[in-house]
């Protein structure tokens, strides 16, 4: 069966029942659909859910489907513990270029909306956060074609709605669909563009990967899934698009309109950015019979993870090209800003090297990177707090790196505030934290442990629980 976001579901529902969540009542698209993640989350619940009523939408929508490493492990046919090694699936070491299939094939093309019937208050598009200025599609791949190479790129950016046909789109930093509307907006032409909406994790996963230059994202995508991806022809522009997409926006991104966008609250968790934005015009709406909107809860635990893992790949892909001795990766959920890198280290500039490398895949969003040696599992912050107070030397080890990061964008450390509430763009800073041994021949003291083989003999099966004091009372 070709892999879809219905494929996904079932295999969910099949192989870890309870994670998905039917939400049966009427709920507003106005907060009521985020509430819901938001008050499991704070007592560490993130199951998926699926809003079947949601007031005055069509169809469902879906939320928080991937807000944990278990589902996206399922997703990628990983486990937990080997998801940094989905990096493989993305350098070439198993090629899924995407087929196309006729329209009568494609279940994209089984409803059509043109003209008057285009309205996007018909989907269940939700206001996230209290201070958003309205409705933001958080989900939607952005499928756009370069005019100078012919190169179809995809890539999720923020969308907010403002009426039933028009919404903004922010390209930020350097991102690839900004550099297409751009070449667009040069010839004083519109750019064609088609928004993707509910797929298979592993094609927004392939969506959000760091690919060098403009295209190869549904490459990526079906390298992550496992198979191609399916495209068809669109209905209004020379583009290819997902044919098992759940749904799929058809328009173009006006030349010259801007329209002022936000306030949003973005992965970090603040409102920054906004300010006048391209508009995108929507001619034509395809969608499946029974169509599910796909969302993801701003500023939530699933927007942060589903960032965090593709950058998890693509840095341990770049890094281990210098420092051979890379062992993990681990980019926190809890913070896209930070980098831990473990490395079995040869020489003493390689923490150093490690690090830049990093810093140099992610330069808009890296904070800060710290370098552990490799007994230290990067994904248990106790051990990486160990090491940082055990082996790093801050008159030594600590690296600053001033001017690194912005000026702008979505970190509020790359602004400049005053007391009458403006604030002005600036550039920030990065550090690199060196929490590593001395290289070899160094000796450096050893690590407290119990002989592993003897701690992997421990019968702990035989544990008792004991239930009065006859163990010591004699009797």
């Amino acid at each position: 069966m070709t892999a879809d976001l219905r494929t996904f579901l079932s295999q969910l529902i099949a192989e870890q029942p309870g994670e998905l969540k039917q939400v049966p009542t009427t709920v507003d698209r106005r907060f009521g659909i985020t509430a819901y993640g938001e008050r499991l989350g704070k007592a560490r619940q993130y199951p998926a859910f699926l809003f079947t009523d949601v007031e005055g939408a069509d169809i469902s929508c879906l939320t928080n489907l991937l807000a944990t490493h278990e589902r996206m492990a399922l997703a990628l046919g990983l486990e937990v513990e080997d998801l940094t090694s989905a990096s493989d699936r993305t350098q070439g070491m198993q090629p899924h270029p995407p087929v196309t299939v006729p329209r009568s094939e494609a279940p994209v093309k089984e409803v059509i909306w043109r003209g008057d019937e285009v309205d996007l208050g018909r989907l269940p598009i939700p206001v996230h956060n209290e201070l958003d200025g309205g409705p933001f599609l958080t989900a939607g791949v952005s499928i756009m074609r370069d005019p100078e190479s012919g190169a179809i790129n995809a890539g999720i950016y923020r969308h907010h709605v403002y009426d039933s046909r028009r919404m903004g789109v922010w390209f930020f930093g350097s991102h690839d669909g900004g550099t297409i509307h751009r070449r667009y907006s040069e010839r004083g032409e519109p750019t064609p563009i088609a928004i993707a909406i509910g797929h298979h994790p592993g094609f927004l996963m392939g969506a959000v990967s760091r690919i060098p230059g403009i295209g190869g994202e549904y490459d990526a995508a079906g390298a992550f899934i496992g198979e191609p991806v399916e495209l068809v022809q669109a209905e209004t522009a020379d583009l290819l698009v997902p044919a098992r997409a759940e749904i799929i926006l058809e328009g173009v991104i006006l030349p010259g309109e801007l329209e002022e966008e936000g306030p949003f609250a973005e992965w970090p968790g603040h409102y920054v950015g906004g300010g006048p934005k391209p508009v995108i015009r929507i001619d034509c709406v395809t969608m499946r019979n029974g169509a599910i909107f796909q969302d993801i809860q701003a500023s939530g635990r699933e927007h942060r993870l589903m960032g965090a893992l593709p950058r998890i790949s693509s840095i341990h892909s770049r890094v281990a090209q210098v420092v051979p001795g890379l062992q993990a990766v681990n980019v926190p959920v809890h913070t896209r800003m930070h980098c831990y890198l473990s490395i079995k280290k040869a020489l003493d500039s390689d923490p150093t090297r490690a690090a830049f490398a990093a810093f140099n895949t992610e330069p808009e969003n890296l904070r800060a990177v710290v370098v552990v040696d490799d007994d230290i599992d990067v994904y248990d912050e106790e051990q990486v707090s160990w090491a940082i107070g055990t082996r790093f030397d801050a008159a030594r080890d600590l690296q600053v790196i001033p001017a690194w990061n912005g000026p702008g964008g979505l970190l509020p450390t790359n602004w400049e505030y005053d007391d009458q509430g403006t604030r002005t763009p600036r550039m920030s800073s990065a550090v690199i934290i060196d929490a590593t041994k001395p290289a070899p021949p160094v000796v450096f003291p050893p690590h407290a442990q119990v002989p592993p083989a003897v701690v992997a003999a421990a019968d702990t099966g035989a544990l008792r629980d004991v239930t009065d004091g006859a163990l010591w009372s004699g009797s």
